[in-house]
């Protein structure tokens, strides 16, 4: 039995704009540059966008997977896209920009560290801007990245760009953010101007590309907080006869690393174990990293559920107060009033 794991750091990205403000693009842009794409997915799109009639690669097609996405040149739910590079892994979240679609937005976001909000250069700040920054400050998203696209379609103007990043600037006024944490850059996600390499049309703009500013972004590790804590997902009961006794706990390690023999701690009930073997894939493993989703049993039949927490004994969470405050996101109302 080994070692389950490793230490790859992730990026959880959340990408929002309006309908054809090119997120699909530019994420189809970044995994081309970044030749993260397949072979076969790069021939898939070669052939589809020749067949459509395009002088250019159509990126979009990367990410859009649904029928009715294909159909309409539109994205309706939240694709989750993976890529990395010799620094991170990254994990984008591409959520929906229709306004009928904005609530399939907050679950995108809701995991994520960073967002990446896309302005058409042509349209500026809309009222779908407004409701996707609202968002973004509701939940508390740490960084922002205001991507202008489609900046070829307005001359690569630096005026221009300077008109879109006033207005924002004014959202950003009236939200809890900080300057340091709102990035702007003005891009091209279909021709790849400073998307992964710098833009030559735009040598006025002396910031960094926006892969060069996500690999320098100060992650929040909510994995690595230091104290293991391994909340139940799932209770395993095969009831099968070969595993008539079996009982399993599934879920994703935090923190710390979990070992075979640990003595553990049950949260709420305080009941104490002890971890006899964790589980992968059908493997039995010695010990699992922060990160990786696994199953345990207990040396002893206790009584642990779905919502239950494990813990190291020893590594208690303390519990200061018996309120808290939160903000919960029961719907969106679509209007102007959001602002």
């Amino acid at each position: 039995m080994g070692r389950l794991g490793g230490k790859m750091e992730v990026l959880k990205i959340a990408t929002a704009g309006s309908v054809d403000d090119g997120k699909s693009t530019l994420i189809g842009r970044l995994l081309y540059d970044t030749k993260s794409l397949t072979d076969d997915k790069l021939e898939a799109i070669e052939k589809s966008s020749k067949k459509k009639g395009y002088d250019y690669l159509d990126f979009s097609l990367a990410t859009d997977g649904l029928v009715a996405e294909r159909e309409q040149g539109i994205t309706i739910d939240v694709a989750h896209i993976y890529f990395s590079t010799k620094t991170r892994s990254y994990i984008i979240a591409d959520t929906p920009g229709h306004v009928e679609y904005t609530r399939n937005m907050v679950t995108g976001a809701s995991t994520s560290q960073v967002a990446i909000i896309l302005i058409d250069a042509r349209h500026g700040v809309i009222e779908q801007t407004y409701r996707h920054f609202f968002i973004n400050n509701l939940l508390r998203i740490k960084d922002v990245i205001v991507a202008v696209n489609k900046m070829d379609l307005v001359n690569f103007s630096e005026e221009r760009y300077n008109e879109i990043k006033a207005d924002f600037e004014k959202l950003v006024e009236k939200s809890d953010y900080e300057d340091q944490h709102i990035t702007y850059i003005p891009v091209s996600a279909l021709k790849g101007d400073n998307v992964v390499e710098n833009s030559t049309a735009m040598p006025w703009f002396k910031g960094q590309t926006l892969l060069e500013h996500l690999e320098r972004l100060e992650t929040v590790n909510i994995y690595n907080s230091g104290k293991m804590r391994f909340p139940v997902q799932y209770v395993i009961r095969p009831k099968t006869e070969e595993f008539h006794d079996f009982r399993g706990y599934a879920g994703k390690v935090y923190g710390g690393e979990i070992n075979v023999g640990d003595e553990v701690v049950v949260l709420p009930s305080e009941t104490k174990s002890r971890i006899k073997e964790i589980f992968f894939n059908g493997k039995k493993y010695q010990s699992a990293a922060r990160r990786t989703s696994i199953s345990v049993t207990l040396e002893n039949d206790v009584n642990v559920s779905r919502g239950d927490m494990i813990v190291k004994e020893g590594e208690l969470p303390r519990v200061e107060s018996s309120k808290f405050k939160s903000s919960l996101v029961q719907n969106i109302v679509i209007g102007k009033s959001n602002r």
